[in-house]
This record gives structure tokens, sequence and C-alpha cells, in this order.
């Protein structure tokens, strides 16, 4: 099923798999916490991904690692928004901000943002009415719990089909809340409030996502799940987090959230041509 995003003035065309660059723009972060706070480094890595293939870029001001602690919007806009209008200004790639606040939404989008990325899918007060107002896709995910306490016992007795009920609501309530069905975006939220089997059950059954009609974003890169399969630290994930992309990629995924860009773009090449083969 082919979709197009209109993202803004740019249209993202998701018949090819797209890579999102995680740009963290926050002190705490799991993987990248405090590297690209500086203004001047945070617009190099931007600059460095979309060099490497990256579609999108991903904007976030507040770590949602389980145990984060919460920030104020004014933080939360005082770290995003200059960022976000330096790359409107220097990259051809669409920005996306990730946040649950519908100021820091507004103001990102005023800035420059054709994308939003919620981890709480639109349920924070405000949001839904801000997305019907700004007109640009949204990525709607699943989260058991919130970030401070996520991790803290996940419980599910069918993942699949609890997490996929999930999103389906949060459709209906953002289509019911005025928002264009074609701007709905779907992420199964790997390793928010899930354990291990709970996020290779929902790798196995992808495709079952795939076939609720909406694109399909998936964050896999260097999570817990690859750390414990494997016992490699953070930065020791990348070939598991590979092989992860690749798996998503093969299953229908349309966008890929990653922070190992170069890498993830050629296991998306063979995929595609192994797929696309006669």
């Amino acid at each position: 099923m082919g979709f197009v995003l209109q993202c803004g003035d740019k249209a993202l065309d998701l018949n090819y798999p797209r890579i999102m660059g995680i740009l963290n723009i926050t002190p705490d972060s799991f993987s990248d916490g405090g590297f690209f706070m500086p203004l001047d480094k945070a617009l190099a890595q931007a600059e460095r991904m979309v060099e490497e293939g990256a579609s999108i870029i991903d904007v976030g001001g507040e770590s949602t690692r389980p145990g984060a602690q919460p920030v104020s919007v004014q933080q939360e806009l005082d770290r995003v928004i200059p960022v976000v209008e330096a790359l409107g200004s220097r990259l051809d790639a669409i920005i996306s901000i990730d946040t649950s606040k519908q100021e820091v939404m507004r103001a990102a989008v005023a800035a420059g943002a054709g994308m939003v990325n919620d981890v709480c899918a639109l349920q924070a007060e405000g949001a839904v009415s801000a997305l019907r107002e700004l007109e640009v896709p949204v990525c709607l995910m699943h989260m058991q719990g919130e970030p401070r306490s996520m991790q803290s016992n996940p419980h599910y007795t069918n993942v699949v089909a609890e997490v996929i009920s999930f999103l389906r609501q949060r459709v209906e309530a953002c289509v019911s809340g005025g928002i264009d069905a074609a701007n709905i975006v779907l992420d199964p939220g790997f390793g928010f409030g899930k354990g291990i089997s709970h996020n290779y059950s929902l790798i196995k059954h992808l495709e079952e996502f795939v076939e609720m009609g909406y694109p399909l974003l998936v964050g896999l890169s260097r999570k817990s799940m690859i750390g414990t399969v494997l016992d490699r630290p953070v930065n020791e994930r990348v070939y598991g987090s590979i092989a992860l992309a690749a798996l998503a990629c093969c299953s229908g995924a349309h966008i890929l959230r990653v922070h190992d860009v170069a890498a993830t773009r050629d296991a998306i090449k063979v995929c595609y041509a192994a797929q696309h083969a006669d």
C-alpha cells in the first residue's frame, strides 16, 4: 500500500522505506543524552544524518527513557525551537518534533517542523485540537503507563491485540476530533511499557500493524530488547539494531527511527532489492 505524507511544503513518498534520524536535545536520553545540546553540534549531527540518507530529522527536547524526569513547557521550547528554526533554513529534510505538549507542537510547526511524533498518541489536553489546526502528519505511539514508571511491571494478556486495539481507539478519537486520516502514522511503541518478550512478539507480528492501513513507524534503535539478547551496552548495539531494522523493513514498515543512519540505509537498500526482485 503506497502512502504519501504532506509535511508542510514537503511531500514524503513512503513507497520506499524512509529513515527518521534521532536528534535528542536532552541531557538524559538513554543513548545520546547531552551530546547534541549545543546548537552547533545539533546542526552538524542533523546535516550528517541527512547526508547519510535520513529523510526526516526527529527533534526531541524531553527524554522518554524509563525513569526520565519531566521538563516544563518552557524548558522544552528553549531546547528545541532554536534547533528547529536553524534546521528548517539549512536542510531540505522534513523536520519532526518529538513532543506530547500542544504548546511545543504549535511552536515547532510555526518554526518549520512538518510532522509531529507523540509518544502519548495525542492524549494530552489540547493535543488533538492542535493537530487538527496544524494539519501536519502525526505519529501516534502506544505506551503502557508513562515514561517515569512504564518499565516497572508491564503486563499484557495479548500484547499484539492490545496494542492494535489501543491504536485503533486513538485513530478513531483523532479522526472524530477533526484530524485527516491521511495525516496519521502509527507506532507500536517498542520499549515503552513492554518487556523483552512483548517487544519480540510485536516485531514477529509487525505485518498485523501494517494491515491496519496506515503508515507504520518503528523505533528499535539501540534499545534494551537488543542489549538483553546480545548482552551489549548501548554503544555496542549497532549490529542488533540493523538486524531488527531489516526485519521491520521486510515486514512492511514505512519509517525507521534510528541513531545509525548510514548502516540502516544500506540494510534498507538490500532488503528493498530482495523484496522487489523478479
